[in-house]
């Protein structure tokens, strides 16, 4: 009961949840960048609104329009490229880490012409969640009950863990970024301050042969 109620209570937070939304226009890309660790499932939940020119606002729906989803890793490898509908689910998972591009393009040629080419789309993406089929858990008995759950806690664990491999790989990459940069700065620093006094040194030896030549000194 107490573990219903949780889910419940969850289910409640997450349903008021606030979701990104942008703009587009017709046949216009829009991309995002998520940085993702490698073997990790993307949840992708995304909903389109169609401005209408009679009304000037938003339209709750949207029909006759899709919309092209294609996702891209950090090797520019497509993961997923595929027509849904005005609204919908989308899921993919990562095979390295890194920058993966989310892109959203409509499908319609006719859209600017009937309503202002102008789309609001709503987006809401979740990674690494692995959701329990309650349906499920629910016709098994308590044992089954308990080691699906167990099951579901491990990959949640597993997934923490990579997070923590990845943040580890990233920070370990900007450490030796930072030591390269300053170590650039460094010889840098140096050889100005070698050009400086090889300037100096001939001026100085210049300005003595020229008093020498006038016979100053």
């Amino acid at each position: 009961m107490k573990s219903k109620l949780i889910g419940f209570l969850m289910n409640f937070w997450i349903s008021f949840s606030l979701a990104l939304y942008f703009h587009t226009g017709e046949r216009e890309e829009k991309c995002i960048i998520e940085d993702i660790p490698s073997d990790t499932l993307v949840v992708g939940n995304y909903k389109v609104q169609r401005w209408d020119i009679h009304t000037h606002g938003f339209l709750e729906s949207a029909p006759g329009l899709g919309m092209f989803v294609t996702v891209t890793s950090p090797t520019a490898e497509v993961l997923l490229s595929k027509l849904y509908g005005p609204q919908g689910t989308f899921t993919f998972t990562s095979y390295i880490s890194g920058e993966h591009i989310i892109c959203f393009q409509s499908n319609s040629t006719r859209f600017a012409v009937i309503a202002g080419s102008k789309l609001r789309i709503h987006l809401d993406i979740r990674v690494g969640e692995h959701f329990l089929d309650e349906s499920a858990i629910q016709a098994k008995d308590k044992v089954n009950e308990v080691n699906i759950r167990l099951e579901h806690l491990i990959e949640q664990i597993h997934h923490v863990t990579r997070e923590q491999d990845y943040e580890r790989e990233r920070e370990e990459k900007f450490r030796k970024k930072s030591e390269e940069t300053n170590s650039n700065i460094l010889w840098w620093a140096i050889v100005q301050t070698l050009i400086l006094i090889s300037v100096g040194i001939w001026q100085i030896k210049s300005l003595r042969d020229f008093f020498i030549s006038k016979k100053l000194v």
